[in-house]
């Protein structure tokens, strides 16, 4: 799925030919439904969005929706693919750029709170808040993308485990003999998952990374 970008006005599914405005094409209109979908979900009170009002807001039927998709859990399933899709195209960036195993997961950690500070909407999929009601294969579809994370997560850690073990790497960050990268990664997805649970509680009012810096050397050193 392409970026969801903004459009500057809805297109209506008939409009008299002397104002007639350029139809989005059908890959943009996807993007346009899942874009709107994403700022319903962007209201502080976490209220079910149902094809009626999502159709409202394009100022479409709800007929012109299933048009471009099967169901609503067929669009909460697009704004899970482009979640996925966005953040580990940044981890495999991260990874790529940065030597040291436990600077790369502070680095992802960051990115994942960064994400959900630009993204509210999409924090309540990542909670799962906004699935409550929906397929259960959305969730289970969501804990496969956190399971994810985790995997990389530990993968980061056990090489920063490997150069402080043998100082390989002058980065190298020292840190106890009883480190488990394992521990650490579940420990370090849980602050993350909880962050973005605190932030959608409050409205979006508390940033999700706010102390995170200070809070990031302890779970990780």
């Amino acid at each position: 799925m392409q970026p969801i970008r903004k459009h500057d006005e809805d297109v209506t599914e008939q409009q008299p030919a002397t104002t007639r405005t350029p139809r989005l094409k059908p890959g943009e209109r996807r993007v346009h439904i899942l874009q709107t979908l994403a700022a319903m979900l962007e209201a502080p009170k976490n209220e079910k969005i149902t094809t009626a009002a999502l159709a409202a807001r394009l100022g479409v039927s709800e007929a012109a929706l299933y048009r471009h998709f099967a169901s609503k859990a067929q669009m909460f399933e697009g704004l899970i693919e482009f979640i996925e899709q966005t953040l580990f195209g940044l981890i495999n960036q991260i990874i790529a750029k940065e030597p040291n195993g436990v600077l790369q997961a502070r680095a992802i950690a960051l990115t994942l709170l960064n994400f959900s500070a630009k993204n509210p909407g999409m924090t309540r999929v990542l909670t799962c808040e906004a699935l409550v009601g929906e397929h259960e294969r959305l969730t289970e579809r969501v804990n496969q993308l956190l399971e994810r994370v985790e995997a990389s997560l530990k993968q980061c850690l056990r090489l920063g485990l490997m150069d402080a073990s043998s100082h390989a790497e002058q980065s190298a960050i020292p840190l106890p003999p009883d480190y488990d990268p394992v521990v650490r990664a579940s420990l370090l997805l849980s602050y993350i998952i909880g962050r973005w649970h605190r932030y959608a509680r409050s409205g979006f009012a508390r940033a999700p990374i706010e102390q995170a810096d200070a809070q990031l050397r302890l779970i990780l050193q």
